[in-house]
């Protein structure tokens, strides 16, 4: 079948279908982001804890890094 010859289509509302698709794949792909994230966190729930125990022992830049306190022990005689 042939095409009647004229565009029926405005560039407008291509453009407006192209960035309603773009939108509708940044959705679903924020969505499996957020279902796989909860998987593994419920797979190893340990996992999670270690990363952020490590993020909050590591200083960044212009940060100083803290010193653990040691308190000298009291001697028994």
């Amino acid at each position: 079948m042939a095409s009647s010859g004229k565009k029926k289509t405005t560039m407008a509302k291509l453009a407006r279908e192209s960035r309603l698709r773009e939108r509708r794949l940044i959705k679903q792909a924020k969505k499996e982001a957020r279902k796989q994230g909860a998987s593994d966190h419920l797979a190893s729930p340990g996992a999670a804890m270690n990363a952020t125990t490590a993020e909050t022992a590591q200083s960044g830049p212009g940060q100083d890094a803290l010193e653990p306190v040691v308190q000298p022990s009291a001697e028994v005689r």
